[in-house]
């Protein structure tokens, strides 16, 4: 049964205990509220990944003024070009000419044309039929010398078509199968780089294998050779659909080892992983000893430091944030909060056992027009919790937050370790909250 949040005598909204909601359908989805927490990367930030690429906003200047000021803040001006939709536009049978003409002004304008180019059609064409085949047909005829990318910036179609889902596909249209190269694979899916301390770079390291990492390309060509891995592996959700069709194209396989925080789970994909490269079942075994009992150390040592000081977890900061609370009340940290708008379907054996250990756990929506009157901005000092996520805490109003959104690139029984690191650090160390969550996408250049 859905639940609609109330708001108590003072407005502010009331979490639903974790025992008593549904897990297929916690919160009413309607009209939706953003904190302003604004590290989670978007479309403009996805994008610039591209090496030498260019990219292209054909929209209504309200939603412009967002994507620009991105790149703005970014110092990324000289790689984004607009083309302002006006409402006649929408019936004056020229949509497809303004998008192509737009588009060829614009290349025609430069000194050196780009590889490639991001053209990122908006709601407004959805609306009204555009056909975007006959658009990228004619630029393709146009310049063929460019790499022409269909992307979508479409945020009020996000049941049917999530805007980072088909950003990620977008992210590897321009990739093509290039003779194998038997000793490098393709990691997908993530926009920030994953920490080399990791399992999957020692397993990388004993299999004599390099991967593609597109936070390490500096050349278009860089970016390109992804078309020559022997495999590619994901941990990140989002890029579910990406990787069927990359693969499709490639005939490669795809390897799933998904972000967890679940010591069985966890030695399951690197397994699968070791298997893939050959790895020695000694070494493996030996890696895994090891790791695992550094992760649990790292735990109990946190834990120490930490003591009953109340935890909330945010579903911008981790894939599974269900998962994190489980393993850290295992360990006696006193998790009070999850912010999630739902759960994903992999959290549900995570989430029967966390009822089971602790049903008095509160789950907050973070799109919900109540949550804005969850925080009070009057009063920052007065908060004792420690956050996972800027989501939470921005709503917990706490200068103590580890400050990472999707994972933060880290992973495995290493990956524990460096968030304990970073637990004790947001402890000891508090953060000016405005001035951090005010920063357009973690680990991207600021001019803030």
């Amino acid at each position: 049964m859905l639940k609609q949040i109330s708001l108590n005598e003072n407005r502010i909204p009331e979490g639903v205990r974790i025992s008593e909601i549904d897990f297929d359908n916690p919160f009413f989805d309607g009209l939706h509220y953003n904190a302003p927490a604004r590290g989670v990367w978007n479309i403009v930030h996805t994008g610039m990944l591209i090496p030498e690429a260019h990219q292209i906003y054909v929209c209504a200047q309200g939603c412009l003024r967002g994507v620009i000021l991105t790149a703005a803040e970014m110092n990324r001006m000289e790689n984004m070009s607009w083309v302002a939709l006006r409402e006649q536009d929408m019936w004056n049978g020229e949509m497809e000419s303004r998008v192509i003409e737009g588009c060829s002004h614009i290349v025609d304008e430069m000194k050196e044309h780009p590889k490639c180019i991001l053209v990122y059609l908006s709601c407004m064409h959805l609306f009204e039929g555009c056909d975007f085949k006959v658009i990228a047909k004619e630029l393709e005829t146009r310049y063929p010398e460019i790499d022409w990318v269909d992307c979508y910036m479409t945020p009020t179609m996000r049941k049917t078509f999530e805007p980072m889902v088909m950003m990620k596909k977008s992210l590897y249209s321009p990739i093509k199968k290039l003779d194998v190269d038997k000793k490098m694979i393709g990691l997908i899916g993530c926009d920030r780089a994953t920490d080399k301390s990791c399992e999957i770079y020692s397993l990388l390291e004993k299999a004599n294998t390099k991967m593609w990492d597109i936070t390490e390309c500096k050349t278009y060509e860089d970016y390109l050779a992804l078309g020559a891995a022997s495999f590619l592996i994901s941990y990140l959700p989002v890029v579910g659909y990406a990787a069927k069709d990359l693969t499709n194209k490639l005939g490669v396989k795809h390897l799933a080892i998904d972000l967890s925080y679940d010591s069985n789970e966890i030695e399951e994909n690197l397994k699968s992983l070791a298997d893939a490269l050959n790895v020695d079942g000694e070494f493996f075994d030996a890696l895994i000893d090891t790791n695992k009992k550094k992760a649990k150390e790292a735990l109990i040592k946190t834990k120490e430091l930490l003591k009953d000081t109340p935890i909330a977890i945010d579903a911008t900061a981790t894939p599974r944030p269900v998962g994190l609370a489980l393993l850290l009340k295992k360990y006696g940290f006193n998790v009070r909060r999850i912010y999630t708008d739902a759960f994903s379907p992999k959290e549900r054996i995570a989430f029967d056992e966390l009822c089971k250990l602790d049903g008095s756990i509160e789950i907050f929506p973070l799109m919900d027009p109540t949550m804005l009157y969850a925080s009070n901005e009057e009063d920052i000092s007065s908060s004792e919790y420690l956050s996972i996520g800027q989501n939470c805490a921005y709503f917990c109003q706490t200068k103590h937050f580890v400050n990472i959104v999707e994972g933060g690139g880290m992973y495995g029984f290493d990956g524990i370790v460096n968030l304990c690191k970073l637990i004790e650090d947001a402890y000891n160390n508090p953060k000016d909250l405005k001035l951090t969550i005010s920063h357009k996408g973690i680990a991207c250049e600021s001019c803030l």
